[in-house]
C-alpha cells in the first residue's frame, strides 16, 4: 500500500520508497529519504489539505512534513 493511500490519522511502517512517475527524479527520492522515509521507520498520516488533496500532512519520528501526493505516492507503507 502507498502513504497516500492510508486514511486520516492512520498508523504505518515504511517498506520502501520507490518511483511511481517519470516526475520524480533520483534526487527527489533521495530527499525523501534524507527526511527520515527509510525502511521499518514508523509514519502517521495526519490529515490532507483542502478537499482531501494536497498537502498531505505526515509525521515521521518527530517531525512533521508536507508531502505532494507525487511524493506521497513513492512511499510504500505497510499499516500498524
Amino acid at each position: 500500500m502507498l502513504l497516500n493511500e492510508l486514511p486520516n490519522g492512520a498508523h504505518a511502517i515504511v517498506s520502501r520508497v520507490l518511483t511511481t512517475s517519470t516526475e520524480v527524479d533520483p534526487a527527489a527520492l533521495r530527499r525523501l529519504g534524507e527526511l527520515g522515509f527509510i525502511p521499518g521507520e514508523p509514519v502517521q498520516l495526519l490529515r490532507r489539505g483542502p478537499g482531501g488533496r494536497e498537502p498531505l500532512a505526515v509525521l515521521i519520528g518527530d517531525t512533521m512534513f508536507g508531502l505532494r501526493l507525487l511524493e506521497a505516492q513513492c512511499i510504500e507503507v505497510q499499516p500498524a
